[in-house]
């Protein structure tokens, strides 16, 4: 990798987990559903991102972000008693 990829990488990385710990922070007023939507679009994308990022670099990685968020959403609020 070349070291703009490394640096696009760890600021999409930076960003993703503040993002998480932000959005975790404010689950106290949320509901089952909410929470678990919440929190499964966060897992979803930081394995989307690692995924991404080890398969094809610095694009992939935001893609792999996205759509595992999406889909960590989706199955966290589909879960959700």
């Amino acid at each position: 990798m070349t070291t703009t990829t490394t640096t696009v990488i760890r600021r999409v990385g930076f960003a993703v987990a503040m993002t998480a710990m932000l959005g975790l922070g404010a689950c106290s007023g949320m509901n089952n559903t909410q929470q678990r939507a919440l929190s499964g679009g966060a897992i979803g994308a930081a394995g989307g991102m690692a995924i991404g990022a080890l398969t094809g670099g610095a694009s992939s990685a935001v893609g792999g972000a996205l759509i595992g968020g999406a889909g960590g959403a989706a199955v966290g609020a589909l879960t959700a008693k």
